[in-house]
């Protein structure tokens, strides 16, 4: 059960706590459905970034076609949820799972998934016979050494021979993920994405001839998906899969999404963030706050001090040249400049970095409206 939090201020309920900031997260849901818009691609946001069914409803109001999955159990979330459309960008090839999604398709559920294999197909085939359905899959394009997918032509020859054996298996378009490729957006990095990008829009004219309709093109994590449209665009339905866009983040993302900086011609912003309160301040240049590896996440990057709410004071005030250091389990190591101090109790604003890493340690976060008063309650299915 989610606690009776609902007209109370974020600053008076216990810490650690993650926030959602309810005005920032409609900004994001408006620039990114705009900009997909303009660029003429379609978005299924991954729903794996907050696991949130609230979330992928007002992702779908925006004009999402369907949310992203990326495990079987995800599907059965969103299923169980009304999600009317899901792509699993993976491979499915438990028998059981894959035969109760048949199922779910024969009774109306749209749905994709992604094939690499020729053992793939089969196991889809076995499952959806008894069933009648037809289920839509995706060939999957990888690359050497990369993540799964198909390496080369003659593999994804013989995954399409495959499907032309399977009669309830049916070919719809490619797909492919290029956040493999490269991690930021360098100018080596960028060439690599494109170039990979390129191959997967050739894999899909190779197969257009299999394919009973326009061929579907989906790729586009959160950091490379303008270079996605940019070459994706015109050689069929393009599907984006970004998921992180809907809260953005104060790191990864803020440094490399194509949706801020100064150039970029809308900008995302920092929708979640958690809130700590300094709980020991030991020697000068130094504090600790209760939040750490089971609050926030670290692996893309550790927590950013954004503002401090000093103890006995109403507004938040920015915190400038502060730095979190290192993370405990319950504690953070904050490092602050020689002018700068904090005091036992005041509570502090910390921005993350790679939301998915935030979002799957928290049962239920609170959506705060104006003033920091919290609106509602949004809960996760992680």
């Amino acid at each position: 059960m989610t606690p009776s939090i609902i007209g109370r201020s974020v600053h008076e309920l216990p810490t650690p706590i993650a926030v959602l900031d309810d005005s920032a997260l409609e900004h994001n849901l408006t620039t990114m459905a705009g900009w997909c818009r303009e660029h003429g691609v379609e978005l299924q946001p991954h729903g794996k970034t907050t696991m949130a069914p609230a979330l992928f409803d007002r992702q779908l109001a925006a004009g999402a076609t369907g949310i992203t999955a990326a495990t079987p159990a995800q599907v059965r979330v969103m299923r169980e949820h009304g999600v009317p459309d899901v792509q699993l960008a993976n491979e499915l090839v438990q028998p059981g799972e894959a035969a109760w999604v048949a199922g779910e398709v024969a009774a109306g559920f749209g749905f994709r998934c992604w094939v690499d294999s020729p053992d793939g197909v089969e196991i889809m085939q076995a499952a959806a016979a008894p069933t009648g359905a037809v289920v839509d899959v995706l060939l999957e394009v990888g690359s050497p050494g990369g993540r799964t997918g198909t390496r080369a032509a003659a593999a994804r020859d013989a995954v399409r021979a495959a499907i032309g054996r399977a009669p309830n298996v049916r070919l719809t378009g490619v797909a492919g993920y290029e956040g493999s490729m490269a991690g930021d957006r360098t100018p080596p990095s960028m060439a690599a994405v494109r170039a990979y990008l390129e191959t997967l829009r050739a894999a899909g004219e190779e197969l257009a001839p299999d394919v009973d309709g326009e061929v579907v093109l989906s790729a586009g994590g959160s950091m490379f998906y303008d270079v996605v449209a940019d070459v994706l665009t015109g050689g069929g339905r393009v599907i984006l899969r970004s998921g992180c866009y809907v809260t953005h983040d104060s790191g990864m993302f803020r440094r490399n999404s194509p949706l801020d900086g100064p150039d970029a011609p809308a900008r995302l912003r920092a929708a979640l963030t958690v809130w700590g309160t300094v709980v020991s301040a030991p020697e000068p240049g130094r504090a600790f706050l209760d939040v750490g590896r089971r609050d926030a996440s670290f692996d893309q990057g550790l927590p950013v001090p954004l503002a401090v709410l000093p103890r006995g004071e109403r507004e938040p005030r920015p915190l400038d040249g502060a730095e979190i250091t290192a993370l405990n389990d319950q504690h953070a190591f904050v490092a602050l400049p020689v002018d700068a101090a904090l005091a036992v109790g005041d509570r502090v604003q910390l921005g993350i970095s790679h939301p998915c890493t935030t979002f799957d340690k928290w049962r239920w976060i609170a959506l705060a409206g104006p003033g920091g008063v919290v609106a509602d309650v949004v809960e996760t299915r992680f």
